[in-house]
């Protein structure tokens, strides 16, 4: 088993890495606090166990899909993921023909599909993406950050905002006026 940089020797050695490794609960509640991973520790390792799962058995005779070749992953392997993890979704998502696509509060309901949330997914590749370089991954070369990834997230957001009636206005940064406080 590869060393992780983040763990200490002791850490390594005892039960208690290979508990937490195997994500045990009980691992986690008898380690120090300052050793007890955070929630989004524990979901990034999900998410990309999740992921890796996910290549190894959808794409069993590519030679691309074993974690020992994760830099040979492309943007096409993360956009099929992403697509995969849609049916899964709880966000309904008007079609254009729906007669409430664009209706905010639908006084009915439709027979339109559930799908991913926009930020669910934006949370998703940010998690996945921050994993790919802690297992290895050179950032200059991390799939889960190819324009390819960030053009198909703005566009599912953009079509999730018109779907919904919800627009997803970018936040304006205040400008620094000249002066500053004393």
């Amino acid at each position: 088993m590869p060393k992780p940089k983040h763990c200490s020797q002791n850490l390594l050695d005892s039960h208690l890495y290979r508990a937490f490794m195997d994500g045990t609960i009980s691992a986690a509640a008898s380690l120090p606090w300052s050793q007890v991973p955070s929630r989004y520790e524990k979901q990034k390792r999900r998410d990309w166990n999740t992921f890796c799962q996910y290549i190894r058995n959808h794409k069993p005779n590519d030679p691309y899909s074993l974690n020992v070749h994760q830099h040979l992953w492309t943007s096409s392997h993360i956009l099929e993921f992403l697509r995969y993890l849609d049916q899964f979704g709880k966000t309904k998502i008007h079609n254009q023909t729906c007669p409430y696509f664009g209706v905010p509060n639908p006084p009915l309901p439709c027979p339109c599909p559930l799908r991913q949330a926009w930020g669910s997914l934006d949370a998703l590749v940010g998690r996945l993406r921050a994993a790919y370089e802690e297992n290895g991954g050179a950032p200059e070369s991390n799939p889960f950050g190819a324009r390819a990834v960030r053009v198909f997230l703005r566009e599912v957001r953009r079509f999730q905002g018109k779907s919904r009636g919800i627009t997803y206005d970018n936040k304006k940064r205040k400008r620094n006026s000249g002066y500053h406080k004393v």
